[in-house]
């Protein structure tokens, strides 16, 4: 699976929030946006502020492709009910991205290693997709060889990384569980995200 190579604080910079949740901020030292001498942006036409939003969603995920933002969106119009709420379900249920919410990786990128490395079990079988969907119920955890990682330890120990309301974590086990499938306003995202921008570009672009 294509594996996001660029410059991760360029993109923290560009929406003015450490959005990957790194522990060294790449705001601290460089305020001003990507450019020259940090110029004044011009004012967005309709269609930048969609590509923006859309860039947005993107990355907090992990900079996932565009090919995959557009099947997941694609999938959550052939079901019954809430198109927004099945988009961002499948999102937020991602393996990596579930990995990385309960505290097993600082970062998503390090839930990516995780996944990857083959560090992760689900039910108790290793799963080293990345996109794997979560479904209520199924329970996430650390292979017992790799619970001293250094890493995942200082992530468990992290207080500035809560688990959201629709996860359980069992810390001395090193395992959790999604105990229910979210809806868009509980998922921790560390920026504003328009959905129906999004949603509304989608739709008109697939």
């Amino acid at each position: 699976m294509a594996r996001y190579t660029g410059s991760k604080n360029r993109i923290a910079r560009r929406f003015g929030v450490n959005i990957f949740g790194r522990a060294r901020n790449p705001l601290l030292h460089k305020l001003n946006p990507p450019g020259q001498h940090g110029a004044r942006r011009r004012k967005k036409s309709d269609y930048g502020l969609q590509l923006e939003e859309k860039q947005k969603l993107k990355a907090i995920y992990g900079m996932i492709s565009e090919k995959q933002l557009v099947a997941y969106f694609k999938k959550a119009l052939s079901l019954e009910g809430n198109t927004t709420n099945h988009f961002t379900a499948m999102l937020e249920c991602r393996l990596d991205n579930i990995v990385y919410r309960l505290k097993f990786a600082s970062t998503i990128f390090g839930a990516h290693q995780l996944v990857s490395h083959g560090h992760i079990l689900v039910n108790g079988k290793k799963v080293d997709r990345r996109s794997f969907q979560v479904k209520p119920g199924m329970v996430i955890s650390i292979k017992e060889k790799s619970r001293k990682m250094k890493a995942i330890i200082e992530s468990l120990d992290n207080p500035n990384h809560p688990v959201p309301d629709y996860l359980s974590l069992n810390k001395d086990q090193f395992s959790g569980q999604l105990l229910a499938t979210p809806l868009p306003e509980q998922m921790p995202w560390p920026i504003e995200i328009s959905l129906p921008v999004i949603t509304d570009f989608l739709a008109h672009t697939t």
